[in-house]
């Protein structure tokens, strides 16, 4: 991976920084609620041990450098209220795939559209990356268009081999601006 290691990002609204144990509820929460999963297939954290391993996978990841993994706060508050993350990279380290959940109580108010456009500004300024693909339920008429807003488009011939509900779209370093 590139060497530029993990960085903090400050947006108008929010604060993206590295998870902490001290989230574990948020995650917890995040990945076992029903409705905040039912478009998504991954293994659930209903418990605090669980929450805390999801804590430091995600952590030696980072440390590792083989994924990079923001916590979504207000910039008003250090509380979780969602995440964010580049992680599967190629092994030529020029494709990585975005994935990103939040509270629906947070919902509907931009919040993942500026989270999204500060980690793609990242992923091809910093991390030099030539694409992004982002996996999503056939049915997540939100994420399909939060992507199709932010330039992604959808490559209907690709299949993902482990999950044939989801659809797969991809945006390029030429396709993005870098301004925004």
């Amino acid at each position: 991976m590139n060497k530029n290691h993990f960085k903090e990002i400050s947006t108008k609204r929010l604060f993206l920084r590295r998870i902490k144990q001290t989230d574990w509820e948020m995650i917890s929460y995040l990945r076992s609620d029903k409705e905040v999963n039912k478009f998504v297939k991954r293994s659930n954290a209903d418990t605090k041990e669980k929450a805390l391993e999801f804590i430091s996978k995600a952590n030696k990841g980072v440390d590792d450098q083989k994924l990079y993994y923001w916590t979504i706060t207000e910039k008003n508050s250090p509380k979780m209220i969602g995440s964010i993350c580049l992680w599967n990279f190629s092994k030529d380290q020029k494709t990585a795939e975005i994935g990103y959940d939040l509270s629906p109580k947070f919902h509907r108010k931009g919040i993942m559209d500026e989270s999204l456009k500060s980690i793609l500004k990242f992923g091809f300024k910093n991390l030099n990356l030539d694409f992004i693909e982002a996996y999503t339920q056939k049915n997540n008429e939100s994420s399909k268009k939060l992507l199709e807003r932010n330039g992604f488009i959808l490559f209907p011939d690709r299949k993902d081999e482990d999950n044939h509900y989801n659809i797969i779209y991809e945006i390029t370093s030429n396709g993005y601006n870098l301004t925004t």
